[in-house]
């Protein structure tokens, strides 16, 4: 067919068709709106409409030459496409039938359908033998509009923090001589003490803010300086002066918290050990109180019962120092004690060693080390007691009678610690998208033909398949942390079990995708994510600890797993737990007896793109991994196994459902956050976010949805192609998105990357 078997009017379609028929993914919902279109368009007589409804009929769809025909009506026209105009595919339209039929205005009606359909530019760029003209900056979207959004309420401080990191003494450089690392890592943390940063979360009584909420954000912002200055920040003021502030009581926070917060006090965090690991109950270092000098002994029974990996262990001159607590000879479980380490002039102090633990995978800048401790004496002032004293009688005594209670809320004072590992991960991931995608935004390779200009990188579809679920996954799980720490910052709920188990598993599957996409990046610039000038090889080996610190991930999904079990009130003895396994039996159960057979293969967009379906999913999901897991572990115990060996026989099955309740949490605290954004356009950009997270998730796990006969292979198959779709959606969005992580320009010094 030519031009001539079609009027100027049906021309203008023929893009739009040709665009629709070569998508796998054209839905009754979708030839709807073309139809609608089609009817509301005065321009075309009563033939043209025949003819574009017969085109219509997808039982009958148009034959392969009648698609050669209109490929070849469109590049004989010669016309390029320009991606930043207004309505691009419109506009192209309109060019392309007035290459044949001068004078034709631009059809409002193709707009609709353009809109209504969500086609973009990136659609037809491997179906047209046609040159894009390539602007990588939408200005559908406004970075800063969605960097407001991602700040929040802590807009002032995040940005008062940006514009501090502008000094030179934050400006990167290869290091790689650790002692000069370090000494450099210090200099930066006594910078911002001086700023008022290191006791930003402490009261104002002493020098803080009382602000551990912006303590959070400005975490996540260091590791766009180093991933170094992040953990030395976060053990000195996180994890040293945060057990004194948690932990301790109004003595310990007059006598310590200012010098701490302003770094004149520099302090570690002792509490892993080389035996123990993940095993913090189990740790063998000993605190013998001895009544008649009113001091405590703090020992190191063996070789490998030392302390392990201390961050700041070279440089500090005190030590948090959790104990097995010994009181009239009776174990009272781990406490925390404040030990001196070091003199004035900063040598070791009797009964104390410490030894470097070397150069490590990344984090250089911080100074780890073991710490031995051999009979060494301290007040029993120094017990940081806020739940659990020595009287002045010699004996021991706390509010909290059970020691398993008492246990998980001591180290539960600590769970913000947790938080900001994953924020500084999810900092270290935002970076690395930042610099993989602006560099695919700029290199060009490959092409069908030597004689016009090579294809974007990011004009790929596996590219942005590789990249763009990452990108949405970082959104929502900023929106998640930030609500977690708002959570676990609220005093008017002072049991703090739920978010325990909730950040659990959240910082185990942040820190993993953190991995994951540092790595994805590092593949997608090639060559050139390999060298260190670009900040991908460091962040590689910074972010890979954050899996094993502040929690082995492995260990906290059954953490938060047990949690779910328990509904966060029941402990753990075979008997309670039976009691336990019964209620979920009969509160689950009934939520899983029904699925619609309809339901099963429902594919139109409208369906998978709606937050009802994929809660729904994410929850039946929950829910079934819940009450499997129940009756496993119910029918283990009746046969007489300890409860014990009963989480044995179920442990990956407890890291499945610790990981399929997080990814629900992170997408519902998302769902939940979208609904407070006020501006409609950046709404759907956002909503647009969340459905591509749950689709690419759903995606991931669909042998198990297919297995449990939630879904059919063809709702398997649509969620697939609707990932991919939306993926190339979302290209002409991605360089204003990773611009909204809002990471400053004097920060982001890759050279790929500007």
């Amino acid at each position: 067919m030519t031009k001539e078997n079609y009027t100027a009017e049906v021309l203008q379609y023929i893009a739009i068709f040709y665009i629709i028929w070569s998508d796998d993914l054209l839905s009754a919902s979708e030839i709807n709106v073309v139809e609608n279109a089609i009817a509301e368009d005065s321009t075309l007589t009563q033939s043209d409409k025949k003819q574009l409804h017969k085109w219509l009929d997808v039982k009958n769809p148009p034959k392969n030459q009648v698609f050669k025909s209109w490929k070849q009506l469109i590049t004989n026209s010669g016309v390029k496409l320009v991606e930043n105009e207004t309505y691009p595919l419109a506009a192209f339209s309109q060019k392309v039938a007035s290459h044949y039929h001068n004078g034709l205005a631009l059809n409002n009606h193709i707009k609709k359908i353009e809109v209504n359909l969500g086609i973009q530019p990136n659609h037809y760029n491997h179906l047209f033998d046609v040159h894009i003209d390539v602007d990588k900056n939408s200005a559908q979207y406004s970075a800063i509009e969605i960097d407001r959004i991602l700040k929040g309420n802590h807009a002032e401080v995040v940005d008062n923090f940006r514009h501090v990191l502008k000094d030179p003494i934050f400006s990167w450089e290869i290091r790689r001589n650790k002692e000069e690392f370090r000494n450099h890592v210090l200099k930066q943390v006594e910078f911002l003490a001086d700023k008022g940063y290191g006791a930003m979360a402490y009261s104002e009584t002493y020098g803080g803010k009382n602000d551990m909420e912006g303590y959070a954000t400005i975490f996540e912002n260091m590791m766009f300086v180093d991933g170094s200055l992040a953990i030395k920040f976060g053990v000195q003021f996180g994890l040293f002066g945060g057990s004194i502030q948690k932990l301790g009581t109004k003595k310990h926070h007059d006598k310590y918290l200012v010098d701490t917060g302003s770094a004149n006090l520099l302090g570690c965090f002792a509490m892993t050990e080389t035996g123990h690991g993940s095993n913090v109950r189990g740790i063998k270092t000993t605190a013998t109180y001895n009544h008649i000098t009113e001091t405590l002994v703090i020992h190191t029974p063996g070789k490998n019962d030392n302390k392990e990996y201390i961050g700041n262990a070279l440089h500090s001159k005190m030590a948090s120092v959790f104990a097995q607590l010994i009181v009239n000879g009776k174990n009272e479980g781990v406490h925390a004690i404040l030990v001196p380490l070091r003199n004035e002039d900063h040598e070791l102090l009797p009964g104390i060693e410490v030894e470097d633990n070397g150069y490590k995978l990344g984090l250089n800048g911080v100074d780890n080390g073991k710490i031995w401790f051999n009979q060494v004496s301290v007040p029993k002032e120094n017990l940081l007691n806020k739940y659990g004293t020595i009287l002045g009688d010699g004996d021991y005594y706390s509010e909290i009678k059970n020691p398993n209670k008492r246990f998980f809320t001591m180290l539960g004072t600590l769970v913000g610690g947790r938080i900001c590992v994953a924020r500084a991960g999810l900092g270290g991931a935002k970076y690395a998208l930042t610099v993989a995608i602006k560099h695919a935004l700029k290199r060009r390779q490959f092409n069908d033909s030597v004689k016009i200009q090579e294809d974007l990188l990011m004009d790929y579809p596996s590219y942005q398949l590789r990249l763009t679920p990452l990108v949405a996954s970082a959104y929502v799980y900023h929106i998640t942390l930030d609500k977690m720490m708002k959570v676990y910052c609220d005093e008017s709920q002072p049991d703090k079990r739920q978010v325990e188990t909730q950040v659990a598993g959240l910082k185990s599957i942040i820190t993993w995708y953190a991995n994951d996409t540092i790595q994805e990046c590092r593949e997608a610039c090639g060559g050139k994510g390999y060298l260190l000038e670009n900040r991908i090889a460091d962040l590689k080996g910074d972010v890979d600890i954050f899996t094993t610190f502040e929690g082995d991930n492995n260990v906290l999904l059954q953490l938060a797993a047990k949690g779910v079990l328990s509904d966060f009130k029941a402990e753990f003895n075979s008997a309670g737990f039976s009691t336990v396994l019964k209620l979920l039996s009969s509160q689950i159960s009934d939520k899983l007896s029904n699925i619609n057979p309809l339901y099963i293969n429902k594919t139109d967009k409208d369906h998978l793109y709606n937050p009802k379906f994929h809660v729904h999913a994410l929850e039946h999901r929950t829910r079934r991994l819940t009450y499997t897991i129940a009756m496993r572990i119910r029918g283990y115990i009746k046969k007489g196994i300890p409860s014990y060996q009963a989480f044995l026989k179920v442990q990956t099955h407890l890291m499945t459902l610790g990981k399929a309740y997080s990814v629900e949490l992170a997408y519902k605290s998302f769902i939940e956050h979208n609904s407070t954004i006020i501006d409609p356009h950046h709404k759907a950009l956002f909503e647009k976010l969340g459905t591509l997270y749950a689709l690419s998730e759903i995606r991931k796990d669909a042998s198990w949805y297919l297995e449990q006969g939630y879904i059919g292979s063809s709702k398997s198959k649509a969620i697939r192609q609707r990932v991919e779709r939306l993926c190339t959606e979302m290209r002409p969005q991605l360089d204003s998105l990773v611009d909204g992580f809002g990471i400053p320009d004097h920060c982001l010094t890759a050279p790929i990357a500007n």
